[in-house]
């Protein structure tokens, strides 16, 4: 027996060796944090990202053999090769999940970690190009601040095991085995150092350098650029769902986000006026179509003084007035603020007084809790005391370098100009972290004002641990083709996996000309929203969104309004207004999901894995999802019926391949025709349509045809799925403030016997104000002739279709 010195406390086991210390703390039955340091003793940093309360007490069994080493919870247990500290994971059953090499897999090399301190006497050098405003100091003096690490894992992953996650970049990778990955932050790319496998097991890295992923011909790890010492957590499903629980116990909960962030959000690059801003909700009134927030994009400000955050006087006259008359349209009001500030404007002045800038003297030092405090007081006294309703933080990844230029650099040049310019202002090991820290200081300073609003943060960065500070991410400033658009699935999926739930894009994409100058402006359509290939390619796009956590339409070079499409009775106009229509029938399904979201820890956009692990067939599948528990989403990705410059396409095939899940009978949504599960058909996908399929034993609860989310009706249609026994609960609230964390909502939980052919609505658990004590549900079982009208007054209540 090879001896290995080690102590015990309750759930922790420490290991002392010749490489050093090794620390396996028990955070759960399920979750156990992995530490490894060459220092005397482990750090004691703070983490970003996983919470003060995440670790629960938690009864572990410690057992030797001559070999061996096992770290066991009832759940989990890691097996320590005595000699090489190799790492095995086991499930209770002792099967392995996965493994280190038989070398080892945990390694630490040495490093100094650069410091870069402007001159005190600095030209700083301030220019607005493609993503705004960019101000760099121009000298430096370069000093070694501290000795660090960089930290790598290593595993030995398995034939046809799959993995997800690490955020949304712009390359369109699902699985991600046999890839690699380079995680920092820049325009397109929002970093979450998370990974899920279909083995049952998911890893979160507790670091916030550049770190970068690799299952290819390097090897297959994960490594870190500066780390005190390598912190991990090893999580234990086996469903994705419960591994996602398992995140957001060690980095928290997602919170409500209001009813009316569920509806259409519209925008563009830029509504220029108070005036324009209320014509366009008005337009949208008269033509009777939804929508439920306008968003007022960048240079709301005076003049070119970028970043401040008030309003200018002589396009926005009366702030109050504008959104008064736009809450009384059953509209709210998005406003796109930056953490850049001309050095000109009163807010860069104010900031540099107190000493909350970086380097660049021009962005705000968020990672000061004074100066995110200073932050949300401008924000708050220049925005938010007019009543605005939403959050829209551009540019969270403040320092990216490679939006220049005609040619797109190499990944790894890119790598180089961004984290490079990055370490300038920030310290190296936590480059990735600024948009979580921006994101706490405006979710804390608005909860601190008041209870009253939902927090709304739509972001371009993420980082694990900012969904609980109310923010939605977008996938960045992309570009007008249909590969783009096909990329940008699977870019959300490996997002919303990471347990991050909420996440969108720009409908349509944010560039849709081409400017040969900028490589990134690289769209097909010149002629914008003329060009009928355009108009094709947004109808598919917004097709796509209608099914995404948030619905927004936003870009440059062209307008985004519905009626900008075609007339009423056009095929482009009818196709987009069918989706916006669908949309809001099917908010009591979208809002049960989002209270699941925040009281289950539920994922509403969910790569196939999620409900089909066990059926291998959905591992590589990039072009589906289910949103939700019941709705099969396949969206449309190549065009069928014009190119660029309105060419027409001919001998197109309208249809696409689909593949069923097995493991459940489907149903065609637009048609009701029932298919197995388990093969891939052939599914019309005509302009007017996606394919759509529901899971067996599904419940769908459907709302009337209305024109803002707030717009409550006490009758509810509830579609039922036979061929499986299922269950769905139906989440409800004041659909704003912050009651329910009190307890302040109601949950209705629906259930069907497939066996005995009935509904049970079950009694109502709690309520809230201005709740009604009844409802009204208008009940139908797909490919049945017999609907139920019934009257709930909250007691349970069966209805029986056996009988009809």
């Amino acid at each position: 027996m090879n001896p290995i010195k080690y102590t015990v406390q309750r759930g922790n086991l420490q290991l002392e060796t010749s490489q050093g210390l090794i620390s396996l703390t028990a955070y759960s039955p399920r979750i156990i944090r992995i530490r490894h340091t060459l220092e005397s003793n482990f750090s004691h940093k703070e983490s970003l990202m996983v919470v003060s309360e995440a670790q629960t007490p938690t009864d572990v069994d410690i057992r030797e053999t001559d070999t061996s080493l096992f770290f066991s919870t009832s759940e989990l247990t890691i097996q320590v090769d005595r000699n090489t500290l190799a790492f095995k994971y086991l499930d209770a059953n002792g099967q392995i999940l996965t493994r280190e090499p038989d070398r080892g897999g945990k390694t630490l090399i040495p490093v100094n970690v650069t410091k870069f301190i402007p001159d005190e006497e600095n030209d700083i050098q301030a220019k607005i190009g493609a993503d705004g405003l960019r101000a760099s100091a121009s000298t430096f003096q370069e000093v070694i601040d501290r000795k660090a690490y960089h930290a790598r894992l290593d595993f030995k992953w398995m034939e046809g095991e799959a993995l997800y996650g690490l955020g949304s970049h712009e390359e369109g990778m699902l699985n991600l085995r046999g890839q690699h990955q380079y995680l920092y932050q820049q325009n397109m790319k929002a970093v979450i150092p998370i990974l899920l496998s279909t083995k049952g097991y998911g890893i979160v890295m507790d670091n916030y350098s550049l770190m970068t992923f690799h299952d290819d011909a390097f090897g297959s790890y994960l490594w870190a650029d500066v780390a005190d010492e390598l912190d991990f957590y090893f999580i234990y499903g086996p469903q994705f769902d419960q591994i996602v629980n398992g995140i957001r116990k060690l980095t928290g909960k997602a919170p409500m986000l209001p009813r009316w962030a569920f509806g259409y959000i519209q925008s563009k690059e830029r509504y220029q006026s108070q005036e324009e801003l209320i014509s366009v909700v008005q337009e949208y009134r008269e033509r009777g179509l939804p929508l439920d927030c306008v968003v007022l994009d960048w240079k709301s400000w005076i003049g070119d003084l970028w970043g401040q955050k008030t309003l200018d006087p002589e396009r926005f006259p009366d702030p109050n007035q504008m959104t008064a008359e736009l809450h009384r349209l059953n509209a709210r009001l998005m406003v796109s603020v930056w953490p850049i500030m001309d050095p000109k404007s009163d807010n860069n002045k104010e900031m540099r007084d107190q000493g909350c800038l970086l380097g660049n003297g021009a962005t705000y030092d968020a990672f000061q809790e004074k100066a995110r405090e200073l932050y949300w007081k401008q924000a708050n006294a220049g925005l938010f005391s007019h009543d605005i309703d939403a959050w829209w933080c551009d540019c969270t990844e403040p320092f990216e370098a490679d939006w220049q230029g005609a040619f797109k650099p190499e990944p790894e040049e890119r790598i180089r100009i961004n984290t490079d310019e990055a370490k300038k202002y920030l310290d190296p090991q936590y480059i990735n972290a600024y948009s979580l820290l921006h994101s706490k200081g405006m979710y804390e300073g608005q909860r601190r004002t008041t209870d009253q609003k939902r927090v709304v943060n739509l972001t371009r960065s993420a980082y694990a641990g900012q969904h609980r500070y109310g923010t939605i991410t977008w996938s960045g400033d992309t570009a007008a083709n249909w590969e783009t658009l096909r990329r940008q699935i699977a870019d959300g999926l490996n997002f919303c996996v990471t347990g991050s739930p909420y996440w969108t894009v720009d409908i349509g994409a944010f560039f849709v000309n081409q400017k040969p100058e900028l490589w990134f402006w690289c769209g097909d359509y010149d002629q914008g929203v003329e060009d009928l290939g355009y108009r094709e390619l947004y109808v598919r796009w917004f097709q796509f969104g209608a099914f995404l956590p948030m619905f927004r339409a936003h870009g440059t070079d062209t307008p985004r309004e519905i009626w900008r499409f075609g007339n009423p009775g056009e095929p482009m106009y009818d196709a987009l207004v069918k989706f916006l229509r669908l949309r809001y029938q099917l908010m009591p399904y979208i809002y049960s999901l989002a209270g699941q979201i925040a009281q289950e820890d539920y994922t509403m956009v969910r790569v196939l894995p999620f409900d089909f692990r066990s059926d291998p067939a959905t591992y590589n599948v990039s072009d589906q999802f289910m949103f939700g528990p019941a709705l099969l989403v396949n969206p449309v990705t190549k065009p069928m019926y014009y190119g660029p410059n309105s060419i027409s396409l001919t001998e197109t095939e309208k249809t696409r391949p689909v593949y069923l899940p097995s493991g459940s009978d489907w149903y065609d949504f637009w048609t009701g025709e029932r298919f197995a599960g388990g093969q891939t058909i052939n599914a019309y996908a005509g302009l007017e349509t996606i394919p759509l399929y529901v899971r067996a034993g599904s419940i769908i609860p459907l709302g009337p045809d209305i024109c803002s989310a707030d717009e409550q009706s006490q009758t509810i249609e509830l579609r039922i799925y036979p061929g499986q026994a299922g269950i769905f609960t139906l989440y409800q609230d004041e659909g704003d403030n912050y009651n329910y964390e009190k307890g302040f909502f109601a949950a209705i939980q629906l259930r069907w016997e497939d066996k005995n052919h009935r509904l049970i609505l079950e009694e109502r658990k709690g309520k809230y104000p201005g709740m009604s004590e009844t409802l009204e549900f208008s009940i139908s079982v797909v490919g049945e002739i017999y609907e139920s009208q019934v009257i709930y007054d909250g007691k349970q209540q069966i209805v029986d279709f056996s009988k009809q």
